[in-house]
């Protein structure tokens, strides 16, 4: 990282839990100087390498289990269309998203619906709940891309660039929905609360989050899944208590995309709810699990630092497949400079642009025609098959090595 990189200003650490309000949340991981974004590409590598950082400082409230990034400063994030978070250019991701879909309207009888989705990136989800349950829709994000669709397509439903937060103007809408969004919520009781608010006392609406299920970063010691964007971290158990504790009965909860993610579906209730999926009771289990990633992380970190090494120093040209979040927590965390070269992704938008704080350039699939790399990292595991599907067509023989 360049010694000009701009540090963004660190906040006073925050002394209580941003899921319940107790106090004395306990530190378990740090990272000095990370990228404040990680899917807001740049379009020169000297432009990434001085791209700002701030500060990770990740605590494990005991008494609700959620966990969050205590010195976060929600002042040092910039989305706008220019951030390229979408995962739709994936067939996997995409057959996911279909099949996500189809669940949600025949389970909850989404035909013929208003939906409004907060944090729907470039609305590609939201035009697929539209388009085969017949809905109508609103989308709202700072990111969306309204000209990516199809004149057909926005016939269905409308995308917004704007903010969701308490006294956000009327919307009707018979489905709430927001995914990957929650963990970006510095204020994460706040945005709860807000959501039940706005969603006001119908018994029939119907509430859909989704996020990612941090049980398995701990398990695994995935720290390529801690990055700045990620202020709030959720395990099934801490992601319903607070959901319970604003008012909302909770109608499933379940793990999905290989474990990776969690569903969670509620009704809004006339007060807090009481837990009945066994999923909930996980407080112990996180409490081990936080000791477990602590304990465990440095000696992981460093195996994976002399891997990579050891493939450059071999001269087996290892490149990195997945130009996301992970790739630049992995690449930060590591020290990661020209041990590789190159990072590769299928998301066209990404493609010749530089990854913030390394200056990594990310080149399209092709690319690897000519360079020939004999070893390549993928980001997640869950996409092995289509990537090895996606190296065999362009005649490359290399190790695919999942992270």
């Amino acid at each position: 990282m360049s010694a000009d990189t701009a540090r963004a200003p660190q906040p006073k650490r925050r002394e209580t839990c941003p899921g319940c309000g107790a106090p004395g949340p306990r530190s378990f991981h740090r990272v000095e100087s990370a990228p404040v974004h990680s899917c807001l590409l740049m379009a020169s590598a000297a432009q990434a390498a001085s791209y700002p950082t701030g500060g990770i400082d990740l605590a494990f409230c005991a008494s609700c289990g959620f966990i969050s990034n205590l010195i976060f400063d929600p002042a040092a994030q910039e989305y706008s269309p220019q951030y390229e978070e979408t995962q739709h250019f994936s067939p996997l991701f995409n057959a996911f998203a279909e099949d996500l879909a189809r669940r949600l309207i025949e389970r909850f009888d989404v035909r013929g619906r208003t939906i409004l989705e907060v944090g729907c990136g470039k609305g590609e989800f939201l035009d697929v709940l539209c388009r085969l349950g017949g809905n109508r829709g609103v989308g709202i994000d700072p990111g969306a891309r309204p000209e990516r669709f199809s004149a057909e397509a926005l016939e269905r439903f409308t995308l917004v660039r704007d903010w969701f937060a308490r006294g956000f103007r009327p919307i009707p809408h018979d489905v709430f929905v927001c995914r990957h969004t929650l963990e970006h919520a510095g204020e994460t009781r706040e945005f709860v609360s807000a959501v039940r608010e706005y969603v006001g006392a119908r018994p029939d609406a119907l509430v859909f989050f989704e996020v990612p299920d941090t049980g398995r970063v701990l398990r695994e010691q995935a720290f390529w899944d801690v990055y700045y964007e990620h202020c709030s971290y959720f395990t099934p158990g801490s992601l319903a208590r607070l959901f319970r504790s604003c008012g909302f009965e909770i109608l499933e909860l379940e793990l999905d995309f290989a474990g990776q993610y969690i569903l969670l579906m509620a009704r809004p209730a006339p007060g807090p709810t009481a837990p009945r999926f066994p999923l909930e009771d996980d407080l112990a289990q996180t409490r081990r699990e936080v000791e477990l990633f602590e304990r465990e992380f440095p000696g992981q970190a460093a195996a994976w630092r002399r891997r990579v090494r050891a493939f450059a120093g071999d001269g087996l040209r290892p490149v990195v497949w997945g130009g996301g979040s992970k790739c630049v927590a992995f690449f930060t965390a590591l020290g990661i400079g020209r041990e590789i070269e190159y990072v590769v992704d299928v998301n066209p938008h990404k493609q010749g642009k530089y990854l913030p704080g390394t200056g990594h350039e990310v080149v399209a699939p092709a690319f690897l025609e000519s360079y020939r790399p004999r070893v390549v990292l993928l980001m997640n595991a869950v996409y092995r098959e289509e990537v090895s599907r996606m190296l065999r067509s362009l005649g490359i023989d290399a190790e695919l090595v999942a992270v």
